[in-house]
């Protein structure tokens, strides 16, 4: 993986536009001022406006990213840090994947691999 590490600054979104709130575990490792983010931490879908297309229309929001391609080369806590390049996907509270998360932007002083 390769792009500009992930710090709780990024700006991520489910696959339906909703904005992904980002806690760190590690605040004290930070990359252009912000803490870095890594696999581990928690990923939380804020106001996902997605339905099931049933009769009627059932919520099925995103709530939760959940991170399959991690950096393969730096770590922080002992666990992979993510970056640009990095694969997430966004799951509904009943565990059903939704999409991949959308990485708009990252912090840029910093690259990881």
């Amino acid at each position: 993986m390769a792009g500009g590490m992930l710090t709780i600054a990024s700006s991520l979104k489910c696959p339906h536009g909703a904005p992904v709130q980002i806690t760190a575990s590690n605040p004290g490792t930070t990359a252009g001022g912000a803490a870095i983010v890594t696999a581990k931490d928690n990923f939380t879908v804020i106001g996902c406006p997605f339905q099931l297309p049933t009769v009627p229309p059932t919520p099925s929001p995103c709530v939760t990213v959940l991170w399959l391609l991690t950096d393969l080369k730096v770590s922080a806590n002992q666990a992979p840090t993510l970056s640009q390049s990095s694969l997430g996907l966004c799951f509904s509270a009943l565990q059903l994947p939704q999409g991949p998360v959308v990485i708009e932007a990252t912090q840029t002083k910093v690259t990881s691999t």
